[in-house]
């Protein structure tokens, strides 16, 4: 009986993978980004101009069947050179030995047709942690080629200290120089193979 069971959920699996599409990340229509509080006081905003994503998403059911990204933490840009440049340093990302950033779908929870949860591996410095990104689907058109497309953004908040990026001050009235949640913020834009 359980040995029925598996093969039927294997069975379904399969069923729900054939009938993914795979998507190219359109990187001109697409960001990712980050902000995180600074003094205690403001929000910083940054993005890695550098990414790439492959992505298998059904556009009749609107469920992601896998997401697979990376990031190249050496494209990170908060408008600030020497900001971005400590934030490649061993302080942070240091992206000389840790290239990449890689994100890795293990499920998609769908909520409604637009919206859901992504969870996943994300990968920082050789630590991998799962993380809980909200998803809201855009739509889903046929653009000016023709070419099915789909929009989505992602969102969630990571602890820094997770993935070793712990550099920090304290402040003389309390707080510290940088919070060590950081929010995750992606709009993308993918097209259909």
């Amino acid at each position: 009986m359980k040995l029925t069971a598996k093969l039927l959920a294997g069975l379904f699996l399969a069923v729900g993978l054939l009938n993914a599409t795979p998507y190219s990340l359109d990187k001109a229509h697409s960001e990712v980004g980050f902000s995180v509080k600074h003094l205690m006081i403001t929000k910083v905003n940054g993005q890695f101009k550098k990414f790439d994503a492959n992505i298998d998403f059904d556009s009749k059911t609107k469920v992601f069947k896998s997401l697979n990204a990376t990031i190249k933490t050496e494209s990170i840009d908060t408008g600030i050179e020497k900001r971005d440049n400590h934030l490649r340093s061993a302080d942070f990302f240091l992206a000389k030995k840790y290239p990449e950033l890689k994100f890795v779908m293990k499920t998609y929870i769908k909520k409604s047709d637009d919206e859901g949860v992504m969870i996943g591996d994300l990968t920082i410095r050789g630590i991998t942690k799962e993380v809980k990104l909200e998803v809201e689907i855009g739509g889903t058109i046929k653009d000016l080629e023709g070419n099915n497309r789909v929009g989505f953004s992602l969102e969630g908040e990571i602890n820094r200290t997770d993935f070793d990026l712990k550099w920090n001050k304290a402040l003389e009235f309390g707080g510290v120089a940088v919070s060590e949640k950081v929010e995750l913020e992606v709009e993308a834009q993918a097209v259909e193979k």
